[in-house]
């Protein structure tokens, strides 16, 4: 049973919106490429995992904080006899572990070693378990699932799972039969009130509202060469067409995500679409999604 899908993280939404109004840094660009490798490996995974028998609960996606230490979980999967948890990894090419670190083939570079990030993660949740004063085995792996991921000298001791072995770890926990009681039901509750969604480690690079390019941009290519044809808007690029209402929602979600501290107004609302649009129709909608506030002269919406 899911009891948590997983969501495109703030981080990875923002840097998305970034890159398409303004020229990102090389580094920036780099690190917003991983991210939406890494955010395509973790769906993949649950496509796989989607279909698992017996009792089960399955949680994704899980940032938590024990003794002032912030970890995250790719994946949590209970059982009736172990907990599984799951950091999956989305590398691509031919990679080695070298005393413990993890190395590029082709260019030498040095990666994070996931199994080390994994220890602590492990360690860190079996220290919330026995401040929940619950007692249960827990089994920590990392999961590289690129189908073109080689990683040569993996030591067998390792908790790593490699693509030619996901199938077959499925295949044995699905095999395992599972049994849930009230103290599984429990500890899953209690991870789900425990989870933050914020994540205070997140960092963007700086910008500001000048100089973010404004318009109504394609949500397929990414092109500003939009236009508003009677209840749709119109990509000059690509042909996309989207309800007006629906892209408008969109516009607000991402001006209310980039720039919290703003006011949601008409006017301010009006100005970031920047595009041939009456004033009304953005009024309406944000009637009909979002709650007025303030004085009818200052009218802002939440």
């Amino acid at each position: 049973m899911l009891l948590k899908k997983r969501a495109e993280s703030e981080e990875l939404v923002s840097l998305r919106y970034l890159n398409t109004r303004m020229e990102l840094a090389g580094k920036d660009k780099f690190y917003l490429s991983n991210l939406e490798k890494g955010y395509k490996g973790e769906i993949e995974f649950d496509r796989q995992t989607e279909n698992l028998s017996e009792e089960r609960y399955i949680i994704d996606d899980l940032l938590l904080q024990v003794n002032n230490s912030y970890f995250q979980i790719d994946k949590v999967i209970i059982s009736g006899g172990l907990i599984h948890l799951l950091d999956v990894k989305y590398h691509e090419g031919d990679y080695y572990l070298e005393s413990d670190k993890l190395y590029s083939v082709k260019s030498d570079r040095e990666f994070k070693n996931p199994v080390i990030q994994l220890k602590r993660s492990e360690t860190l949740f079996r220290q919330l378990l026995q401040n929940l004063k619950l007692n249960f085995l827990v089994q920590a792996s990392v999961v590289f699932n690129n189908p073109e991921f080689t990683l040569y000298q993996a030591p067998l001791d390792q908790p790593i799972i490699l693509p030619t072995q996901i199938n077959r770890f499925l295949k044995e926990l699905n095999e395992t039969p599972s049994k849930l009681e009230e103290n599984h039901k429990r500890l899953a509750q209690k991870l789900l009130s425990l989870h933050h969604d914020k994540n205070p480690f997140t960092t963007l690079p700086a910008y500001n509202y000048d100089q973010l390019e404004k318009g109504m941009h394609c949500r397929a290519c990414g092109s500003f060469n939009t236009s508003i044809k009677t209840r749709h808007l119109v990509c000059g690029k690509c042909g996309t067409s989207k309800p007006v209402e629906q892209a408008i929602v969109q516009q607000i979600e991402e001006f209310k995500l980039l720039f919290p501290e703003r006011k949601i107004t008409t006017q301010s609302i009006y100005e970031w679409c920047n595009i041939e649009i009456k004033k009304r129709r953005i009024t309406r909608v944000l009637k009909k999604f979002y709650t007025a506030k303030g004085t009818t002269s200052d009218t802002y919406y939440e």
